[in-house]
């Protein structure tokens, strides 16, 4: 069975390029590996992320982040059953989000991804999908 996981967590540190270069490394392989997509975005000291994939494999996983040293406030926004993955072609892309970035401020003020419905949140990652390329994208071969 096939679901899709949305999480937000907060970042322990500094989100530096050398610890999302890790994170990115480490995820590629690992999601390769288990058959996992999606897409991590990242700024302002917030991680929103959603994971693809078969159910056992994506809850191992959120396990993993949820005792990660680099997240803390870890909260579940919404995991559903799904019948095709909307991130399939990626092991793990990253879309870098600034908090001066205009697509941000100006289309979402107000957006916070701790009191935002799950239907919001998703729909500001397709906006930021949609208006910009991930920085970072792996492909996976799904």
């Amino acid at each position: 069975m096939l679901v899709r996981l949305l999480y937000v967590s907060q970042s322990v540190g500094p989100m530096t390029t050398t610890v999302t270069t890790s994170i990115l490394e480490k995820s590629s392989i690992y999601n390769k590996r288990e058959n996992i997509t999606g897409i991590l975005c990242q700024g302002s000291g917030l991680w929103m992320q959603v994971l693809e994939g078969e159910r056992h494999q994506v809850n191992a996983l959120y396990a993993r982040i949820m005792a990660s040293r680099h997240h803390h406030h870890v909260e579940l926004l919404s995991m559903e059953e799904i019948t095709h993955r909307q991130f399939g072609h990626w092991s793990m892309a990253l879309v870098h989000l600034s908090k001066d970035d205009p697509m941000v401020r100006m289309a979402h003020p107000e957006f916070d991804p701790y009191t935002a419905t799950s239907k919001e949140a998703m729909s500001l990652l397709d906006e930021l999908i949609t208006s910009s390329s991930p920085i970072v994208a792996t492909e996976s071969k799904n």
